[in-house]
């Protein structure tokens, strides 16, 4: 009987580190996709900074495929609240930058992902500090923030026209 009691015991163990490791691959998983959605995202500013709009408009059709494929039963309670409410008007910009390739037209609707991606990016955990940057020219002088991985500012309204004009206005960490 005590043989029989310790290979259950043994089962059960090995069973449960199974599970385990099943739940914390997929969370891997699930992180992995919104790390696609968050590089996709930086991608798309950068082709905005070399004001190249054939490359924006294909990287944003990858950021709206990576967005497609995020899992949101993988999320905790807070961030599939927050995914929920910007997930809609991140596939639209995301859907239209990869529409057209007027730089223009791409980067009025990098204004508004990038406000969307501000909210996702303080609601997931980043390995790195993330740069909220704000250009007070962009927009027709109304301003206009991005997100960024670099401290120094490459500023995706303008480019190579005004490539430094803007400021850092927030690190999320």
């Amino acid at each position: 009987m005590k043989t029989i009691n310790k290979t259950f015991g043994v089962f059960v163990l090995l069973f449960s580190t199974l599970i385990a490791n099943t739940l914390a691959q997929q969370n891997i998983q699930n992180k992995s996709d919104l790390k696609s959605v968050f590089t996709n995202y930086f991608l798309v500013k950068d082709a905005l900074v070399k004001s190249d709009g054939n490359a924006a408009s294909a990287i944003a059709k990858e950021l709206s495929i990576s967005i497609g494929s995020v899992k949101m039963d993988d999320l905790t309670e807070n961030e599939h609240t927050v995914w929920m409410k910007q997930m809609k008007d991140i596939s639209a910009d995301a859907e239209t930058i990869s529409d057209t390739k007027d730089i223009a037209h791409q980067r009025d609707h990098f204004i508004t992902l990038s406000k969307s991606m501000f909210e996702l990016i303080k609601a997931f955990k980043q390995e790195t500090p993330i740069y909220y940057q704000f250009c007070p020219m962009a927009n027709q002088g109304k301003g206009a923030n991005w997100l960024s991985r670099e401290s120094v500012v490459k500023n995706p309204y303008y480019g190579n026209k005004m490539l430094t004009c803007g400021r850092t206005v927030e690190t999320i960490k």
